[in-house]
């Protein structure tokens, strides 16, 4: 079986979209309101595989149905850092996934880049 991670790694976005369950949740780093469902999650993990370079895992910590995955990126040059938290249902699908990242220079370049795509990332979530 391929792992988030892997999967990530790959950039095979179809394959994590395919981890999604319906009902995920994705908490944004850089908004103030949840996005719930598989669609917008997916066209949102899409876009930011575009706005990140250099993105590497750097550890993962694992406890249960409770993933960590620390993570290391740039953003227009910035050097960000950050986490994914996921939360796993019975099936193996992602429920909850939290995204939290630092320093807040970084931060804002990763909403600006993510602001300005985001009626793209509607679109396609519309689509999906």
């Amino acid at each position: 079986m391929t792992t988030f991670r892997e999967t990530i790694e790959a950039k095979d976005m179809d394959a994590v979209e395919a981890m999604l369950a319906d009902d995920v949740v994705f908490t944004s780093p850089v908004a103030f309101k949840p996005y719930p469902g598989k669609p917008i999650t997916a066209a949102i993990l899409r876009a930011v595989v575009k706005v990140f370079d250099d993105f590497t895992y750097v550890r993962e910590i694992h406890d249960g149905a409770h993933h960590a995955y620390e993570f290391t990126a740039k953003v227009d040059g910035l050097d960000l850092n950050g986490c994914d938290f996921l939360t796993y249902d019975d099936e193996g699908k992602i429920v909850d996934f939290k995204v939290m990242v630092r320093p807040l220079r970084a931060a804002e370049a990763l909403a600006a880049r993510m602001g300005a795509q985001f009626e793209e990332i509607k679109a396609a979530a519309a689509q999906g």
